[in-house]
This record gives structure tokens, sequence and C-alpha cells, in this order.
């Protein structure tokens, strides 16, 4: 049982009357229950709670009643912060053209070069399947997971998965900040473009 008045001793909150503002604290080093009073507590604290784990010293309370008195929370209960909601990252010019420009030529090689409906499936198909990857891969990130590497997501966009990729990066704010990434990223959309021209242009015109 503690019996100093100078020493602090560790216990757990083993029962509180909130309406009452009383308690009592079971110590780690054994002995009885100690009382304890809300003004013991340091003000501002909040209310306390049963199984809270408590520094206090004693002091006598009566001839033979102790109870705990200048209590410190060991461990204060913290509430986790909250996660914000994440917001899409800001569209600059480039990335909001970027995929409507492409639309354009791809209509206009519809009509000029006679681009059949497939290559627009194969763009579709790829770029959903390099959204899902960059959606797997913001989880792992998260939860600390093995990871997709950076050449896996730009052999998608090269590809023709680069709007899928585009997407990903401005609704799930995910590789959307690393310079060296974005400016790899930007080149395998120019070499697709470029790509998709000049194959449309020499072989199905």
């Amino acid at each position: 049982m503690p019996d100093s008045c100078s020493a602090r001793f560790d216990g757990r909150l083993k029962s509180w009357n909130d309406p009452r503002g009383f308690g009592f604290i079971e110590p780690l080093q054994g002995g009885g229950d100690l009382f304890v009073h809300i003004k013991s507590f340091p003000p501002g604290t909040g209310r306390p709670t049963v199984g809270c784990l408590l520094s206090f010293e004693v002091e006598q309370a009566a001839p033979g009643k102790k109870r705990a008195t200048a209590i410190r929370f060991a461990m204060p209960a913290r509430r986790p912060p909250a996660r914000r909601a994440e917001t899409p990252a800001r569209w600059t010019l480039v990335r909001a053209l970027a995929i409507p420009a492409f639309v354009a030529l791809y209509a206009y090689a519809t009509r000029a070069w006679l681009v059949g409906p497939w290559i627009a499936a194969v763009y579709l198909g790829v770029s959903l399947l390099t959204f899902v990857v960059y959606a797997i891969d913001k989880s792992a990130a998260r939860h600390g997971r093995w990871r997709t590497p950076e050449s896996t997501l730009h052999a998608l966009a090269l590809a023709g998965g680069w709007p899928g990729a585009l997407l990903a990066q401005q609704l799930l704010r995910h590789k959307s900040t690393k310079p060296t990434f974005i400016a790899a990223y930007w080149v395998t959309v120019v070499l697709n473009v470029a790509g998709f021209t000049l194959v449309s242009w020499r072989l199905l015109a």
C-alpha cells in the first residue's frame, strides 16, 4: 500500500461515479484501493474514465484513511486526428485539356484516316486497368504493403493507359506531386500520342 506523501505512484482507475465526482484507484504496486476526488485531477483534462492509468501522490485524509491526490494522466487518452477528406488535385490547364485534345484528335483520325473503334476500346480498357493499378498502389502506400513499381505505371501509360493515369493522379491524389514521376509520365503521353498519330496516318489512312 503506498504510504509516502512525497513519492508518486501509479495506478488504474478502478471505479468512477461521475455524477458525484469521485472514484477509487487500484495501485499497481498493490494494496487497498484509494479514494480520489475530481478536484485532485488537473484542471482542463476532462472527466476520467474507468481503466485509465494515473500517476498520483498519497495524502492522509482521516485517521487510518488515505486518498490519492495530485493526479496526473500517465497515458492521456488522445483522439486520433480526423483524416481530412481528400479532394481532387488542382487541374492545371495542360491536365484539363490533355484528354479532350486527344478525343478531338481521335475524332479527326476516325474521319480522315478511318481509324476503327477498336482502338478506342483499347485505350478505354488499358486506362481502366491503369486507374485500378493506381488505386491499389495508393492503398498499398497507406497500409505499408508491397508497392507497384513506377516503371509499371509508366509502361501502362505508354501502352495507352495515360488517360486513366491522369484521372487517377487527379481524383486519387496519387503520384501527382513527385516532379520526376510527373516528368516521366508526360514523356509517356507524348510518345503514345505521337505513336498513335503516326500509325493512324501511315497504316490506317
